[in-house]
């Protein structure tokens, strides 16, 4: 029963989540104004704001004046209630469940923003690198990071190999990537820790050079077409976060066996 109340409120965070989606990037409030219809403006009442059933309720079509409801208010929904049942089963209710949850939501906010706008906003990777380095000095040792090192050193020096492991690409070929995924890469380095950094941007290298070369296979996109990356930095992060440590094991046991 607990895991569907985890999912429950996953899908009610995941609806926030949405908000944040909507408003970071144009500098909106996230409070005002309140929740409306995009194409009529009609102020949304309660049960038009249920997460998931709403949308299926009302068959993806506005209440009042019919417009169709885009479908990624919906998938970000179920994706943070699918986070937080997953998580709480998988580490049980304690620290790594909170920190998983919390970062999870982070980084679903980071990479559906960079996939709708082509962007990774210093008014979330601040604040959010603030609040991880905090974290990582504060909190005691967890399964996230589960190394011989002080916890604060992990995230330190995780940081500082994410922003070097982006900065030198940037710096020798511009066009490669933006400044955006160099910032996130720090970020992803102090909330995963040293080593599982190199887990997380590897893991997000290979999957965005298999996609771009499958789509370009495709003629889906051009050569030249950006294809953005923080939506693969973001999904390999929280993989990491759960199975990190494993993922890292299994590797350096092809070679240590």
């Amino acid at each position: 029963m607990l895991i569907v109340a985890f999912a429950l409120f996953g899908t009610a965070v995941g609806s926030f989540l949405n908000v944040c989606i909507d408003r970071l990037p144009v500098g909106k409030s996230l409070l005002y104004p309140p929740s409306h219809c995009d194409a009529c403006q009609h102020r949304l009442s309660p049960k038009d704001l249920i997460p998931l059933f709403s949308y299926l309720w009302l068959r993806r079509r506005c209440r009042y004046c019919q417009a169709p409801i885009p479908q990624r208010p919906f998938w970000v929904e179920a994706s943070s209630g699918f986070l937080f049942a997953f998580t709480y089963w998988h580490f049980g209710l304690g620290v790594e469940f909170a920190l998983t949850a919390f970062y999870g939501s982070l980084f679903i906010v980071l990479g559906v923003i960079d996939l709708e706008h082509q962007l990774i906003l210093n008014k979330i990777v601040y604040p959010a690198s603030v609040v991880a380095l905090i974290i990582s000095v504060f909190l005691p040792q967890t399964e996230i990071m589960s190394f011989p090192w002080p916890v604060s050193l992990n995230g330190i020096i995780g940081g500082a190999i994410g922003l070097v492991l982006f900065l030198v690409p940037i710096l020798v070929y511009p066009k490669g990537m933006g400044w955006g995924d160099v910032k996130m890469a720090g970020l992803i380095g102090l909330v995963t820790g040293f080593p599982l950094i190199f887990v997380a941007l590897f893991m997000a290298v290979i999957l965005g050079g298999l996609l771009a070369s499958a789509l370009l296979l495709l003629k889906v996109k051009k050569r030249k077409e950006a294809i953005p990356f923080g939506p693969f930095l973001s999904l390999t992060t929280i993989v990491t976060l759960l199975w990190g440590s494993d993922i890292l094991n299994w590797y350096l046991g092809l070679f240590l066996f």
